[in-house]
């Protein structure tokens, strides 16, 4: 199954009623909503920066993740959201060795 990382950035409104009920919503949440699709939630973590939370899932395919993405968003908790594919190593290197076939076909406007 594909590995997605997904990060949000939380409302003020949901911080502020984080900090009233203390949790770990991260694991909570994130469990629940990769089991939801048949997936599986790898793991989870606060952080700092623009986003506040980040969740790996391994979840069947890209309609699972946009079912979470867009689950989760439903919700009004977050005010902004980013879902990134992870690549293994092998699909990295099978990309890089068809790049070479559209450099041949590729020519940037100039």
């Amino acid at each position: 199954m594909p590995l997605y990382m997904y990060q949000a950035a939380y409302t003020a409104e949901s911080i502020a009623a984080q900090l009233k009920n203390p949790q770990n919503r991260v694991e909570t949440v994130g469990r629940a909503v990769c089991e939801a699709v048949g997936g599986k939630f790898v793991g989870g973590w606060y952080c700092f920066g623009d986003y506040d939370l980040t969740l790996i899932a391994d979840v069947p395919d890209n309609e699972s993740m946009v079912a979470i993405a867009l689950g989760i968003a439903a919700g009004g908790a977050l005010k902004s959201s980013r879902t990134t594919v992870l690549l293994t190593g092998a699909e990295a290197v099978a990309g890089m060795k068809k790049a070479d076939a559209v450099a041949k076909v590729y020519k940037p406007a100039r």
